[in-house]
């Protein structure tokens, strides 16, 4: 039989667990937005992130404080890229969650802080990764590749992910294959700070709707331009539907993704060399990305 005192340890860790997330949990808030629920946190005083695939793409969005008090939110801006949304509300008393750039390393415990209808809800788990910048499937740049191996519900997704000191290193939000990822303070600050003053990250835009088709070559690949925008940067520059895309700055056009994803908010005004194939005769051509207009 095991002496009481060997679980000591036990009950400490516990106890200061659960102090972490009374003490952090008083910046979580609970969203809900067309049967849709999720969390966030009080980035600056009226002012709140959250994680962008949890919020309803329209109708009303609704915010509940700690202990209960639910107030209506305006959206502020979106970036599906970094999964970062920002929205506004009329209450600027609840104290703004502390945020650390600090880096975590693989192996370290996490704590993951969300809420449900304004009360507390945590999940406890590790750091499994712990990288470099990437980029995301829409091509955002993120400045981390930071997973956790713990379940995040739903209700969670955009909630504070905090290392073993309490310090909120990011928001935790749900990747592709279930898997749990960390949108790192960096990237929240550079995108959420766009968002307050533009209301939007602006993406690059070629204006053109595209297919992987077999290149020229055995083993190579291009992207045939299926439609065109007529008012778009490319039918400008004089590609047109039936072309077959070969290269970006002279280097091969392997993946569709890729190039997709080379249209972030730095590539806006840049001036590219696209090498194509048009009745089997091979040019190319100049043009300059532009930004993608607003819906």
């Amino acid at each position: 039989m095991s002496h009481p005192d060997s679980f000591a340890g036990l009950e400490r860790l516990s106890a200061e667990l659960a102090a972490v997330v009374a003490q952090r949990a008083s910046a979580v808030v609970s969203i809900a937005s067309d049967r849709s629920l999720s969390s966030g946190f009080i980035w600056r005083p009226g002012l709140i992130v959250t994680a962008d695939e949890a919020l309803a793409d329209e109708g009303e969005v609704e915010v509940t404080f700690p202990g209960g008090t639910t107030l209506r939110a305006e959206i502020v801006g979106r970036d599906p890229s970094t999964d970062v949304s920002l929205l506004r509300v009329e209450r600027e008393d609840v104290p703004a969650a502390t945020l650390t750039s600090a880096p975590v390393a693989a192996g370290a415990l996490a704590l993951v802080v969300g809420a449900n209808a304004g009360e507390p809800a945590a999940a406890l788990g590790i750091v499994s990764r712990a990288s470099g910048p990437w980029r995301s499937l829409r091509g955002g740049a993120i400045d981390a590749r930071i997973e956790l191996d713990l379940t995040l519900p739903r209700r969670s997704e955009g909630a504070l992910a905090l290392d073993a000191s309490g310090r909120a290193f990011g928001m935790a939000v749900r990747g592709p294959r279930r898997r749990v990822l960390v949108i790192p303070t960096a990237t929240i600050e550079r995108i959420a700070s766009r968002l307050e003053t533009d209301g939007r990250i602006p993406r690059g835009y070629l204006g053109l709707a595209l297919h992987r088709v077999p290149g020229e070559a055995p083993g190579a690949f291009g992207a045939m331009v299926m439609s065109l925008d007529p008012k778009g940067p490319a039918a400008k520059a004089g590609i047109r539907q039936g072309d077959v895309l070969l290269a970006w700055n002279g280097s091969p056009i392997r993946h569709l993704q890729a190039l997709l994803s080379g249209l972030g908010p730095d590539s806006v005004g840049e001036s590219v060399t696209i090498g194509l194939s048009r009745a089997g005769e091979s040019r190319d051509v100049r043009l300059e990305i532009a930004a993608r207009p607003e819906a």
